[in-house]
């Protein structure tokens, strides 16, 4: 059996190319399934904590309901910001609104990501070197695992890396210092949540205002798949 630095590299390119490659060949109705069984998988095959029991769920409880206290607050007032405003009503987001909320961002994103990169991956690098490079580790593959996404959605792949790979960064830090997986899945939900509810609110408050003279339609911008 190969060691543990060659497994969380192994698993670390697995899940870049996953992404990257395969899962945007998927057909759409398929890509919620597979992705929440992946996990799992990955979690039973890694032999992963998840800490979903006392004491570790209280601590996450608590560090995630205040971390994604901090994150919806931010988001709501982001949306005050005209440029933001603007980019979120150009979006062309996934129908129907209700499953996307209550099935596809929870399940087919939330749980998968976290139970694969935090839970299985991060544990994994953890174990092979050390904690705070495991984390960078695992952290970089999250980001790396959103270009497909910035390329799809037409936004800087950069920009999308960095910003995507500071919270796989903060998301690994709640999972460590909370002991239990729910501590970053309720950030990383209240993230999508909060922005999926911004965009709906702003499209349907726009739709509801007469359109000005001469305006011509945005070319809208798709979420990510997932």
């Amino acid at each position: 059996m190969p060691s543990k630095p060659i497994r969380a590299l192994l698993l670390s390119g697995a899940l870049v190319l996953w992404s990257g490659l395969v899962a945007p060949r998927v057909p759409a109705r398929w890509l919620l399934p597979v992705h929440a069984a992946g996990g799992a998988g990955l979690v039973a095959l890694v032999n992963a904590p998840l800490g979903l029991g006392p004491p570790a769920l209280r601590r996450g409880l608590r560090l995630g309901v205040v971390a994604a206290t901090v994150v919806s607050a931010g988001i709501a007032g982001a949306t005050a910001l005209p440029r933001v405003r603007a980019a979120m009503a150009e979006r062309e987001l996934p129908e129907p609104a209700a499953g996307w909320l209550l099935l596809r961002i929870p399940v087919g994103t939330v749980w998968s990501e976290e139970a694969a990169f935090r839970a299985a991956l991060g544990t994994l690098a953890a174990e092979a070197f050390g904690p705070r490079w495991g984390r960078l580790l695992q952290a970089t593959a999250f980001g790396l695992s959103h270009v497909a996404d910035a390329r799809g959605a037409g936004e800087p792949v950069v920009g999308t890396v960095l910003v995507t790979g500071a919270a796989g960064w903060a998301f690994g830090w709640l999972h460590a210092r909370s002991g239990s997986l729910l501590a970053p899945m309720l950030a990383h939900l209240a993230t999508n949540e909060a922005g999926a509810v911004a965009a709906i609110a702003i499209q349907l408050r726009r739709r509801g205002r007469p359109p000005s003279a001469g305006a011509a339609p945005c070319p809208g911008r798709r979420f990510r798949r997932r």
